[in-house]
């Protein structure tokens, strides 16, 4: 899928989980469960054990889910997580070399940033968008508003802080898309063997964005 696609994905979706685990098997359950709530992005974490065999297995057997690769640091990860079957590459901090060994191979980069400094930096040095994280340490989606008051230019996914009762807070605010960690990711909910309640919570959110975008129609 060419940069534009994965783009354009990302933001029709407006959710990118991002999947922590303690296993193989079980980050690959638990993209089963948010995939079958219809969430068909996912950003697999570099600290879960054997990430990169996570990449590999879900591009082999999961075509239907837009692979990304998460807390990405240095420029040779971002390579071999590229080389792996990453379509895009996210990371909780800026680093100039990554950003620039994205656009070497024309994958979409999405570095972290805090400060509207860190932000403009990222977005200058070629950032498709930027991830504020953590966005809650800041205000959360008051941040985000304070933010997109003198840079509405720039995208931005607010990370840390989102669940299912602030996710429209942040979409009002001007979110390019929601970053989520374990209020959708629910490891507690796949060891108890209920991947439903994943199931559901993928649901929830994606009702969330849906009734977001149609309200601004």
């Amino acid at each position: 899928m060419e940069k534009i696609a994965v783009l354009k994905a990302l933001k029709e979706i407006g959710l990118v989980p991002v999947l922590r685990a303690e296993s193989v098997d079980k980050a690959m359950s638990l993209a089963g469960a948010i995939a079958d709530g219809g969430v068909t992005v996912l950003e697999v974490t570099m600290t879960v054990p054997g990430a990169i065999q996570v990449m590999r297995q879900l591009a082999q057997q999961r075509p239907d889910i837009l692979i990304g690769a998460g807390t990405v640091l240095d420029a040779e990860t971002a390579r071999m997580c590229i080389l792996e079957g990453a379509q895009f590459v996210v990371s909780p901090a800026l680093n100039l070399q990554t950003i620039e060994m994205c656009h070497r191979y024309s994958i979409a980069v999405l570095p972290g940033a805090l400060t509207p400094t860190e932000i403009v930096t990222a977005w200058q040095a070629g950032a498709d968008v930027v991830k504020v994280f953590p966005a809650s340490a800041l205000g959360g989606a008051k941040y985000l508003t304070a933010l997109k008051g003198p840079l509405p230019h720039v995208e931005l996914i607010p990370t840390g802080g989102v669940s299912l009762a602030t996710a429209k807070e942040f979409l009002e605010a001007g979110a390019f898309a929601l970053g989520v960690g374990s209020d959708l990711v629910n490891a507690k909910a796949m060891a108890e063997g209920k991947p439903e309640v994943v199931t559901d919570s993928a649901r929830k959110y994606l009702a969330i964005v849906k009734e977001f975008r149609e309200s601004k129609k």
